[in-house]
């Protein structure tokens, strides 16, 4: 079937993407790419990935493109299920012979709730979804696909059973191909890489067992399966000589670090090729793995410090401690590696005192830049399940984890701290960490080292001060 992969239009400057880890609003504008997508489109025989929100695409031109297509497979996430099935149904009704289909964490925990939601909605797909998706665009009955839940001519619904994980990730295809072929890449804007940029996975799965996190208690798993070091190094020699305007490569795995001498390997073999890169790693990688990233290309790592608060990196199964993650950190700096650092209000176990710790921590070790999120309970994680056993989210109620225009919104509370605390405490926790001396010194140094970056980093600031006067708002 003549097969478009969608990411639907949303809320003004909203990153839902099959890629994005907190589908919200950004402080600065921010896409990251629609990599769930492309995975599949990659195998199905000319089919087009589109993603609307990146490209600045409206309902009536999106609907324009999809009814031309026999099949369109849309991603969805639990705060972009609402407008999601809203186009579905939009787009059922311009051309009611259309199949559509829905892949993404929500279809995967929730498949029939899904599936209930509209008559709009012909199937989704549960598990890892790519081959499912090949399967379905080739014609085979729906009743012989696994991983596939789907209504039945009588509007019942049937649920297959599941499909493996795939072991050997050397076999899916390359996304690079899809990126230069459908998407617009000077659309993707991520404020601490260099741009344009690329992100790919190098492989799927995480060891960690981080309560809050969506990817791998959902669609990924907590086995870290990988691609072999020269089908990596091969992508990015192909973006190098295909897609050459691309200023860095970003590695989206969930821990791209977890393997040592695989990372080593690839490190070297990206060397030898002079693309800058950045990737995502646990604040414990040795200094010794680090020097050899740095040495080969490295310029910044993504690092998920979470809470300044011991305590509450136990409750949340982090596995790390904020001595190692002080250590780590002081290395980095050392080896002239920059950090962009993540952190969570709201977790189990905040208190006003333990945002205070975590804001003086955030001070204390001074990433180049930082990302202030709310805990997000997203159905299929332990979070969730603790939140609602524990009361902390309102019983048989719609969970609401963006406002009406995309902005993330607290969904937990605690007897001891408000919502409204936890909200407000995200534009407390950015007013005190870059309104100081020194940071606001070092911002201007960096705009100091060309006008691209001068014209960037004033963008981004008007940007980030109308997200902090809308938020206190």
């Amino acid at each position: 079937m003549k097969t478009l992969f969608l990411q639907a239009p949303s809320y003004d400057g909203f990153d839902g993407g099959a890629g994005s880890r907190y589908q919200a609003k950004r402080e600065i504008k921010s896409f990251w790419y629609p990599t769930w997508l492309a995975q599949p489109a990659a195998l199905v025989p000319n089919s087009r990935v589109l993603d609307a929100p990146a490209d600045g695409i409206g309902v009536e031109q999106t609907l324009n493109i999809a009814v031309d297509y026999d099949l369109v497979i849309i991603h969805t996430s639990t705060p972009s299920f609402p407008t999601d099935a809203r186009f579905a149904e939009e787009l059922k009704e311009s051309r009611p012979d259309i199949m559509i289909g829905m892949v993404g964490a929500k279809t995967a925990v929730d498949p029939g709730g899904s599936l209930a939601a509209t008559k709009a909605i012909d199937f989704v797909c549960r598990e890892e979804f790519d081959y499912t998706c090949q399967d379905v665009a080739a014609g085979k009955p729906l009743a012989e696909i696994a991983g596939l839940s789907y209504r039945l001519p009588d509007g019942s619904i049937e649920h297959n059973p599941a499909r493996p994980m795939i072991e050997n990730m050397d076999e899916l295809p390359f996304v690079a191909p899809v990126y230069k072929r459908d998407l617009k890449i000077q659309n993707y804007f991520i404020g601490y890489l260099m741009h344009p940029y690329v992100s790919i996975y190098t492989g799927r799965g995480c060891r960690s067992r981080c309560t809050f996190c969506l990817w791998p208690q959902t669609v990924g798993g907590h086995r870290y399966r990988t691609r072999s070091a020269q089908s990596v190094i091969d992508e990015v020699k192909w973006i190098k000589e295909n897609m050459p305007e691309v200023r860095e490569i970003m590695f989206d795995d969930d821990t791209f670090t977890d393997f040592k001498p695989r990372v080593e390997e690839i490190a070297r073999g990206l060397g030898k090729i002079g693309l800058p890169w950045s990737c995502n790693a646990k604040a414990n990688v040795p200094y010794s793995t680090l020097k050899v990233m740095k040495e080969n290309g490295l310029r910044l790592l993504l690092v998920g410090y979470e809470s300044g608060d011991d305590q509450i990196l136990l409750n949340i199964k982090k596995g790390l401690r904020t001595d190692i993650a002080r250590r780590f950190t002081e290395d980095c700096r050392k080896l002239g590696i920059q950090i962009h650092g993540t952190f969570i209000l709201g977790l189990p176990g905040e208190t006003r005192e333990t945002i205070e710790k975590t804001i003086e921590y955030a001070k204390e070790i001074n990433p180049h830049t930082i990302q202030v999120s709310l805990a997000a309970p997203y159905p299929g994680t332990t979070l969730y399940n603790q939140a609602v056993e524990n009361g902390w989210l309102e019983e048989n109620k719609v969970i609401h984890l963006v406002n009406d225009k995309g902005v993330q919104l607290a969904a937990i509370s605690y007897p001891h701290l408000s919502r409204e605390e936890i909200y407000h405490g995200v534009e407390t926790f950015y007013k005190r960490f870059y309104f100081r001396p020194s940071k606001i010194w070092e911002i201007v140094k960096e705009m100091a080292s060309s006008w691209n970056m001068t014209k960037r980093r004033l963008r981004e600031g008007v940007e980030f001060f109308r997200f902090l006067r809308s938020h206190e708002a």
